[in-house]
């Protein structure tokens, strides 16, 4: 059935720099519909930037790049409308309620006030949210406020779910509650999830692809299975983490990820807040 449709994400010959700085490095990925992708990749592999560009939040500077056969280029608008997007840094408003929390979302996602209301507890409901819905967020644990990002995301029902990190943080409980809630509704609405983590073991088990990144470049791509087998018949994911980044990192290449990293992120705060 999902051969008719078109990939979910399809990125070729992707190449993303910051001045002399090569982030991403003809990266060329392509994400089912309805799978569930990992990217993995030690920190300043370029992984962000990656995601930063499927969300439509860095523009594509060379390669090609759709989100179910839309261009990143110039349907920026649609695509947005059809993701949801919970980024690794804090994304929700303390002083506002749960509640009023993904109702912003809903209201920003541009969904039709005749139907927040419904879309808005049924989000909530999703992440086992709604017996606190009306409480501050900043009352909320770690793992409360984790799973009300990802409400917020759910809102407008997305075709493509991006999560970067989304449990770096958390307690294994908690981990494997968001997780709980996140399948539950892939299960329900046919969702494209594409993530992101450093927990080698949640890939593993979440995963129908992982994507392995290092110093911008793609280094393998393959179910978990199959790239365990390439490295050894007992091998982990973690072992064929290990041998694909092995090698020092560039100090230079982390150093300039992570400014650039913060830097946009905190312009694309200031934009939204």
């Amino acid at each position: 059935m999902s051969g008719s449709l078109p990939m979910a994400v399809d990125g070729r010959n992707l190449t993303h720099r910051y001045g002399k700085f090569t982030a991403v490095d003809d990266v060329t990925l392509q994400v089912r519909p309805g799978e569930t992708m990992g990217l993995l990749g030690p920190n300043g592999a370029g992984k962000t930037t990656v995601v930063r560009m499927l969300t439509t939040l860095t523009p594509v500077q060379h390669g090609e790049l759709r989100i179910f056969g839309l261009d990143a280029r110039d349907r920026t608008v649609d695509i947005r409308s059809n993701i949801g997007y919970v980024p690794q840094q804090l994304s929700i408003e303390p002083a506002l309620t749960g509640r009023q929390n993904v109702a912003w979302f809903a209201r920003l996602y541009g969904v039709p006030r005749s139907q927040r209301s419904e879309r808005v507890d049924e989000a909530l409901d999703a992440m086992e949210l709604l017996d606190v819905a009306d409480r501050p967020a900043g009352t909320y644990s770690g793992g409360m406020v984790r799973r009300l990002e990802v409400a917020q995301a759910l809102v407008n029902r997305p075709s493509l779910l991006v999560l970067d990190e989304p449990t770096v943080g958390l307690d294994p409980i908690a981990r494997d509650r968001v997780w709980a809630q996140v399948l539950k509704m892939q299960a329900l609405f046919g969702m494209t999830v594409l993530l992101t983590t450093h927990y080698m073991e949640e890939a593993d088990a979440l995963c129908d692809r992982v994507a392995l990144m290092h110093h911008g470049t793609l280094r393998a791509v393959g179910t978990p299975a199959t790239l365990k087998s390439t490295v050894s018949p007992s091998a982990t994911l973690e072992d064929v983490f290990r041998h694909y980044a092995s090698s020092d990192l560039s100090s230079q290449a982390e150093a300039s990820e992570s400014f650039r990293e913060i830097r946009s992120s905190r312009k694309v705060a200031s934009r939204v807040g």
